[in-house]
């Protein structure tokens, strides 16, 4: 799921995986099918339907069976890889939490907290039958299971079809803590000791370098690779200094530094989308942080402690000794990271209508095929 790129080059199968079954991009719609296809949900090469069509979704009553849909599909994957004796890697990625909201009718108004909390129970449910199978094969032992989300709550759809933050900053879209900061759990049975808690600061991208570990393979060492092994943190408890980068688009917005947070930028969304309600920070307003227009910091960064003040809301005053101290950190690792960074060509920065899902693969044999309109690139609005 998340946002993989409609164009054929960005297919998984394209970048190392042998079985798909998925969609390019989340449920978003439903769109006038003439103007605005709806999203493909693709099985290998070839579509294998559209969401809203062969894959409904019911906006009234947040009813869809796709969550069960990717289960199954999972659980199949599991059995025919244990009963070939081949290792298998899953990526499970289900989309049930992102608005519009979706469970199926099992699940649909058992919970305290509306239709999101009822697609939260079923993809807890899920995990758990997932969990059930590994040990039924008796594979638990060999197998790691890694579990975390793409990033914080998406606030503009709270509280009805979005999540909590808690008590940090802001939300999805946004690079305060609310929009980047998610917790993890990492489960291996007999490796890894139950009920441990990890102050290690981990990244998605840390997943590539821990799962070449797993495999016994050391990464390339012709390029920079912006993965850590996390395993000593997860075998060993070891808890490993490391800096986090938040970019929006190809600006360097701010830097984690151990407990410390520098802010370049800041920005929540524009004035002009503030004023039609799109809000990604809704009852939080934290004076000069919280800003409509992006507000440049580079010369003297907002840095903020976040084991102190986790919500992002006091910036330390730019005379303190503990000021200087953290800029005197984070200035050398800022630098180091940009005389390192090959910059590439923004992917989100130009959109083109052209490109979208008009005619994929195998709509001829659905007669889903739709004849794209003429290609004009133009600026993206990025107000989702």
């Amino acid at each position: 799921m998340g946002h993989l790129g409609h164009r054929p080059q960005f297919h998984p199968l394209k970048h190392g995986f042998d079985e798909w079954f998925g969609s390019p991009n989340c449920h978003f719609g439903p769109y006038d099918n003439k103007v605005k296809p709806n999203i493909p949900v693709y099985r290998d090469w070839e579509m294998v339907g559209r969401f809203y069509e062969e894959f409904p979704i019911n906006l009234k009553t947040g009813e869809a069976n796709l969550t069960q849909i990717y289960l199954q599909e999972a659980l199949e994957f599991i059995r025919t890889q244990h009963a070939r004796q081949s290792p298998f890697f899953l990526y499970w990625a289900i989309d049930a939490t992102h608005a519009p909201v979706y469970a199926s009718r099992p699940f649909l108004g058992t919970s305290h907290r509306g239709r999101y909390g009822d697609a939260v129970r079923e993809i807890d449910d899920s995990v758990g039958k997932i969990l059930s199978l590994l040990q039924n094969l008796g594979i638990s032992k060999n197998t790691f299971v890694f579990f975390t989300s793409d990033n914080g709550a998406a606030l503009i759809s709270a509280p009805k079809e979005g999540g909590s933050n808690g008590p940090f900053l802001c939300g999805k879209q946004t690079t305060f803590e609310g929009g980047m900061r998610e917790p993890a759990i990492a489960w291996w049975p007999g490796h890894i000791a139950a009920g441990q808690v990890s102050r290690q600061l981990g990244s998605i991208m840390d997943l590539f370098t821990t799962s070449l570990s797993l495999a016994g393979l050391n990464p390339p060492s012709d390029r920079v690779i912006d993965g850590l092994n996390l395993l000593p943190t997860m075998l060993q408890g070891h808890v490993m200094d490391r800096p986090i980068f938040y970019y929006r688009g190809n600006t360097l917005m701010a830097v984690t530094l151990g407990q410390y947070k520098a802010h370049f930028w800041t920005w929540t969304n524009s004035w002009e989308e503030f004023r039609q309600g799109i809000d990604f920070c809704p009852g939080q307003n934290v004076s000069g942080v919280t800003t409509h227009s992006q507000e440049e910091h580079t010369k003297l960064p907002l840095i903020f402690h976040l084991g102190r003040d986790p919500g992002e809301r006091f910036p330390f005053s730019f005379a303190s000794d503990e000021y200087q101290d953290a800029l005197s950190r984070i200035t050398p690792v800022v630098q180091q990271h940009q005389m390192s960074l090959v910059p590439g060509q923004p992917q989100l920065n130009v959109c083109n209508q052209a490109v979208m899902n008009w005619a994929p693969p195998g709509c001829e044999k659905l007669g889903k095929c739709l004849t794209p309109p003429e290609s004009v690139p133009e600026k993206c609005s990025w107000s989702h």
